[in-house]
């Protein structure tokens, strides 16, 4: 309760203008959740920057850069080299930098110094846009562009606040954005109930799935990953510290693996030597593919110990991208129409 009503007053102070957010000089389109937990937004996050570099149009993404061991503005990637691992800039930020060559990443707890920092270091080759990673609660800095990404199968009505629940701030707060995006829907029954729910807010509501990509094999610490075809019929034991492990889950199977086994970590829990350890002997043992998510691969490579042990095991991850039953053109429209 004490947490909500911190929340609602915050927001209070901002959307009465008592509290101001700083007008970034470029276009700003941030990418968020209302709950904890995976909703899809990175794979959001990725889809998009990918779609302005294909219009001929310039991104830049800066990031919390959550689970770091820094602190302050940090520059993750120059658009030509990645500089920073996950330890330093977070595992989701570097799978970011690491599938988007040539775009400037950069992490900052406080965004508008992340921007203040990319239009001086970055005067000669500022970019046309930039997107803000998980951003929907830092309000100190005004966006052009608000998408909310919302968990398809994380029950709205009746949810409770941090710390008893996984809601950031109070549902009211879908009210400030521009679109919703109802992410990571397998369940279509449980999806229309909620698309009716969300659409009461009177914002546009899109529905989102995960198609499954292809079966990457892991490489030696620091070397790029071997990418594979899809493998039909693999026996696989499934691991991963992240939010909804239920969503891997499915997508594992939709991809026509066999899940046999699986061991599962809190979200962004770090790995240690004997968790891995014992991921590769249980996986030796019942002759099963250990198989991860991207994000925890980019994670993991940080230590080449642990990097080595499921390099040896023959690891793989499973690479994942959104993709719009509704069609992408309401989207589409909406990027480009704040450049």
């Amino acid at each position: 309760m004490v947490y909500g009503l911190v929340m609602t007053l915050r927001n209070a102070l901002y959307d009465r203008g008592i509290l101001k957010a700083w007008q970034s000089p470029i276009p700003v389109v941030s990418v968020g959740n209302i709950t904890t937990g995976g909703t899809g937004k990175t794979p959001l996050v990725d889809w998009i920057v990918k779609f302005y570099h294909a219009s001929g149009i310039k991104p830049a993404i800066i990031s919390r850069g959550y689970g770091r061991k820094t602190k302050g503005v940090q520059l993750v990637s120059d658009g030509r080299n990645i500089l920073l691992g996950s330890r330093d800039a977070g595992d989701e930020t570097v799978m970011l930098a690491t599938r988007n060559p040539g775009v400037i990443v950069i992490v900052a707890e406080k965004r508008k110094e992340g921007v203040q920092f990319l239009m001086r270091e970055f005067a000669d080759r500022l970019p046309d846009v930039i997107v803000l990673d998980d951003a929907f609660q830092h309000r100190k800095i005004a966006r052009d562009l608000e998408i909310v990404v919302v968990n398809s199968a994380e029950p709205l009505a009746g949810a409770a606040m941090l710390p008893e629940g996984r809601l950031r701030e109070p549902l009211l707060g879908l009210e400030r954005s521009d679109l919703i995006i109802l992410g990571k829907i397998t369940d279509e029954k449980n999806a229309t109930a909620m698309l009716a729910t969300l659409r009461k807010t009177g914002k546009p509501v899109l529905r989102s799935k995960i198609r499954p990509g292809k079966l990457v094999k892991v490489g030696k610490s620091g070397d790029a990953p071997e990418a594979g075809t899809m493998v039909k019929n693999v026996r696989a034991l499934a691991f991963a510290g992240i939010g909804s492990p239920g969503g891997f889950m499915q997508s594992l199977r939709q991809a026509g693996i066999d899940v046999v086994a699986s061991r599962f970590f809190r979200d962004h829990e770090p790995y240690t030597e004997a968790s891995v350890q014992t991921i590769v002997a249980e996986s030796a043992r019942q002759l099963l593919v250990p198989v991860t998510t991207e994000k925890d691969w980019f994670r993991i490579k940080d230590d080449p110990r642990l990097a080595e042990l499921l390099v040896s095991a023959g690891c793989r991850y499973l690479a994942i991208e959104p993709e719009f039953p509704d069609g992408t053109e309401t989207l589409e429209k909406r990027l480009l129409s704040i450049l």
